[in-house]
């Protein structure tokens, strides 16, 4: 038991989130450098002999530099085994984040120094706020100019309402950037750009109170602004208080340049000592201890055609409690089957490596014969339990799928089915037919020029995308309840059921579900499916 509490002990799981172009990416990439996982950190935009990010495995993700669907990653650093879910930014691929977000113990937000708290943090954060996780907040990219330290907290605590707490403060920004001061120690650690390929900067065991030798680092005007900002610091600013981090009412804040290789590793060896371990979570039988009870998981992604050659599906799942071993049986909960895991791997983006155990806190990838949903729990065959599934969020574009060779069906429905399954691009089809008309649906419009570009990558089938003036979309929660076919409906209402023959109905005005409501006594209706 003690090795087995030792090894979950020592995982830490968490998911990165931002803003587009904040460098989250590019964090990850320092971080996987850090960790011996690569030996040199790919670049997420640039020339066409750049190599590309690590995390960022998808072709379109390479040719466009975004990152469009979740990453897993694993490595050791310092005797901790890290697991990190790299999530999409944008807010058209919002839905894979909120997804992988709950696979995650906490979370790391990173905030563009120049720009501050944007639109998608908002959102993201709100996720995390739901599930009470801890934040880790790195404000990057200080190696141009940013704005004020100051505003950049308030900006934290007013928008996203949780308190902040600067574990280092930045000395300058752009051109003018020194280095960082370190709060805990009084240290400042000097930032050099010459560095930024190799490690951090040059530590300067000095205390800010010795004035000579920090002017002799940094300069006469930047000692005194300093000075000047750490005396109003401790006085104004939320103690540190771990307990206040854990329940996710207090964010740590670290400045630094992933580009450039600064604060990074600072930032990290801060964060390992201040994460949780993995966790209890929440099944229907109630808390489950991640050391105390068996086997236990959730999937919470699934991915078609990370490997084009042998066309394959993997299901990420989120080990919670105990420990896989190779060979051991599992119990499908949502079938009732019994089964070896095929193939469990350990995952490093598209690379892989097949396992022979894993532990509370890891994420690993099996591959999915078709059985498997987003939500599922798998635990030992003799056990009973069930994490509480993951909705299915409400697509608000949506657009007829026309396939361009029609001697291609076979290809273009199984195409469109695997694609679908992995939960980020909905589809639905009219009541009472089958594949004969396709609709398509998504949480933003960017996810159809992943649909076009998927099918004719991974399939080979050429489409066109008609879109249609749908914005809101109901299931039906009691279709036994309800004669389906003949509901008394709207003008501008649509009856289509999804990929598993859940009825639903598509609406182009806001008000007409209610409408449908009282024209339709005992009927339920529901913005999201579980």
């Amino acid at each position: 038991m003690s090795s087995l509490q030792e090894e979950i002990g020592r995982r830490r799981t968490f998911a990165i989130i931002s803003h587009p172009d904040a460098g989250k990416t590019t964090l990850t990439e320092k971080f996987l450098l850090y960790g011996g996982a690569i030996n040199t950190a790919g670049s997420v935009k640039g020339k066409a002999t750049a190599k590309t990010a690590v995390s960022d495995w998808m072709e379109i993700e390479k040719q466009r530099g975004i990152s469009v669907t979740s990453s897993v990653l694993q490595f050791e650093y310092g005797g901790y085994c890290i697991n990190i879910l790299d999530t999409p930014g944008h807010q058209d691929f919002s839905e894979d984040t909120y997804r992988t977000l709950t696979a995650a113990d906490c979370a790391v937000m990173v905030i563009d120094g120049a720009r501050g708290v944007q639109a998608q943090t908002k959102k993201l954060f709100k996720v995390c706020a739901m599930s009470h996780i801890p934040i880790f907040t790195f404000i990057n990219k200080m190696d141009r100019d940013a704005l004020d330290t100051f505003e950049l907290l308030d900006d934290i605590e007013n928008n996203l309402g949780i308190d902040t707490c600067p574990i280092n403060w930045p000395i300058g920004s752009g051109k003018d950037f020194k280095g960082i001061f370190d709060r805990k120690s009084r240290q400042i650690i000097q930032y050099s750009d010459t560095q930024k390929g190799t490690r951090e900067g040059h530590e300067i065991a000095t205390d800010i109170d010795d004035k000579d030798a920090v002017i002799a680092h940094i300069g006469d005007d930047a000692c005194d602004k300093l000075t000047e900002e750490i005396d109003l610091l401790d006085g104004a600013s939320a103690e540190f208080d771990l307990e206040r981090v854990r329940k996710g009412q207090l964010t740590p804040v670290f400045f630094g340049s992933a580009l450039q290789n600064f604060g990074v590793e600072i930032f990290l060896r801060a964060f390992i000592g201040m994460a949780t371990p993995p966790t209890p979570r929440v099944a229907d039988i109630g808390p489950i201890d991640p050391v105390e009870h068996g086997f236990s998981a959730f999937i919470f992604k699934i991915q078609a055609n990370m490997n084009k050659a042998h066309r394959d599906r993997i299901a990420f799942m989120r080990i919670c409690s105990g420990k896989y071993e190779a060979g051991m049986e599992v119990k499908h909960v949502q079938s009732g089957r019994v089964q070896r895991l095929s193939q469990p791997q350990q995952l490093m983006a598209q690379q892989r490596k097949i396992l022979d155990e894993a532990y509370a806190g890891d994420v690993i990838g099996v591959f999915d014969p078709g059985l498997y949903r987003i939500g599922d729990t798998l635990c030992l065959k003799n056990d009973n339990l069930r994490y509480a599934g993951i909705p299915t969020f409400a697509p608000e574009h949506f657009a007829r799928v026309r396939q361009i060779d029609t001697m291609k069906r076979d290809q273009f429905v199984k195409g469109i089915r695997q694609i679908a399954q992995e939960g980020a691009i909905q589809v639905f089809q009219e009541y009472n037919t089958g594949m004969e008309e396709i609709i398509a649906g998504v949480v933003g419009v960017l996810q159809f020029d992943v649909l076009k570009f998927r099918l004719k990558s991974e399939y080979n089938v050429e489409i066109r995308l008609e879109e249609l003036p749908y914005e809101y979309i109901r299931w039906i929660e009691n279709p036994a309840e309800v004669d389906v076919q003949h509901l008394v409906g709207t003008t501008d209402m649509k009856l289509v059921k999804d990929m598993h023959d859940n009825p639903l109905l598509l609406f182009v005005n806001e008000w007409s579900p209610q409408m449908v409501l009282d024209r339709n006594k005992g009927l339920a209706l529901a913005e999201f499916s579980r």
